[in-house]
């Protein structure tokens, strides 16, 4: 890695950190915001936490498109004003029309920012430097979100509708200090290795569609996303409140072990998975998760004592964290590996607007049955999990040397005394 990219990672490390610090002075307190403070109702909160999710499908398909065609630092710094400008309307507003255009804005510039950003990390690192990379900003994400949710719930007052105002506040105010930030960054370009044929840059859906491998990793991503993230905090929650008698204040320190797993386990993980196959690394994820949801099972259909349902319960967070902690090195810069030169930008787009679909339906599917449906609820995202693993060793037959093991295609470009040279993925 060059000094330039160095420094450009460094800004892009520091922006991450700070978006996800300001995301955490709000997100936990979205719901409590809307619903209450405002008294606006539990349907308007509902169609919040919706327009979110509809903001985030309506741009993303138009945001790979334009970082592709004006680089990715532009789309950022419009991503982040709209960001802004949400918050702060957010904070503001009164009425539920007020709300929902104010989280329409938010959701939009929080959905461009995230394949805005990756695509940055790709362009600023090397073939040895990427899994580090997005290790390092996944750490940095988490810790944020967890040290403003932290600092957030000493801040706000349920009765005071202005400690909220101010909490979104220094929400817009992290996004326009990134802005700041950002517009230093100077970007350079880094080549990567690959071993497939070269193929067209320009952006387009068709083609990305007919890269067999992408496509698969879609596939695999909505079922990760599905099976983990949209259950965090709506089916495994309702399941842990409903079915094994989890406490408010055990649910927050499930929560806080995920969070834990992850910032302790990232960068020891990372030593691990950097030197194994990807798909093989997805594939032990699923087996991971798919003990994480038996001790779930245990926690909720199990015949132990109370103490023993919550420390199950508590488990489960804390393996889907080792999990996580195993994909942040690995999926991300496998999507930038397919990618053919020049469209990382569209492919991180892409995958970032598979990954809102599966959050929007996650919850959708998970919510009602952890409620109600209890077994049926366990096995049927067992199974997910454990389709996970077989769906990782299938994308692992479509992948070539150096997308699915990148470190031993390095090693032996080495050996043979060449350079790694910029090769798009297969189409």
């Amino acid at each position: 890695m060059t000094r330039a990219m160095g420094a450009a990672m460094r800004r892009i490390h520091v922006g991450n950190a700070l978006s996800a610090f300001g995301l955490g002075f709000t997100v936990p307190y979205l719901y409590v915001y809307v619903a209450q403070v405002r008294g606006l109702g539990a349907v308007t909160a509902g169609l919040v936490l919706a327009v979110f999710a509809v903001a985030a499908l309506i741009v993303l398909p138009f945001a790979g498109r334009a970082i592709v065609r004006r680089g990715p630092l532009p789309v950022l710094l419009v991503a982040l004003v709209t960001a802004a400008i949400g918050a702060l309307s957010l904070g503001l507003a009164g009425s539920a029309a007020a709300v929902l255009l104010s989280a329409a804005a938010l959701g939009a510039g929080q959905a461009v920012m995230q394949p805005a950003l990756a695509t940055m990390i790709v362009d600023c690192s090397s073939a040895e430097t990427r899994s580090r990379a997005f290790a390092m900003q996944f750490f940095l994400q988490n810790l944020g979100l967890g040290v403003g949710g932290l600092i957030g719930g000493h801040l706000v007052d349920a009765t005071r509708v202005s400690s909220f105002t101010l909490l979104f506040a220094i929400e817009a105010a992290m996004f326009l200090l990134l802005v700041v930030v950002m517009v230093t960054v100077r970007m350079p370009h880094s080549p990567r290795i690959g071993a497939a044929p070269a193929a067209s840059a320009k952006g387009s859906w068709r083609q990305l569609l007919g890269n067999r491998a992408m496509v698969q990793l879609c596939v695999l991503g909505f079922v990760l996303f599905f099976a983990c993230y949209g259950q965090f905090e709506s089916g495994l929650s309702a399941y842990g409140v409903e079915a094994a008698g989890i406490s408010t204040s055990a649910l927050g320190t499930a929560l806080a072990a995920n969070t834990a797993m992850i910032v302790v386990a990232q960068f020891l993980v990372l030593k691990f998975v950097e030197r194994r196959r990807r798909s093989r690394v997805i594939a032990a994820v699923g087996l991971i998760w798919a003990v994480a949801w038996v001790a779930a099972g245990y926690a909720g259909l199990g015949h132990g004592s109370q103490e023993m349902a919550t420390a199950a319960f508590i488990s489960t967070y804390a393996l889907f964290g080792l999990g996580e902690a195993m994909l942040s090195p690995t999926v991300a810069p496998l999507v930038a590996d397919l990618a053919p030169s020049g469209m990382a930008g569209q492919y991180n787009s892409a995958f970032a607007l598979v990954k809102q679909l599966a959050l929007a339906v996650g919850p959708a599917v998970g919510g009602p049955m952890g409620a109600s449906l209890h077994a049926p609820y366990i096995v049927t995202f067992l199974l997910f999990s454990l389709g996970i693993t077989v769906l990782a060793v299938r994308l692992g037959r479509q992948l070539t040397e150096a997308q699915d093991q990148p470190w031993l295609a390095r090693s032996r470009v080495v050996t043979r005394g060449g350079a790694a040279e910029p090769v798009p993925a297969e189409a």
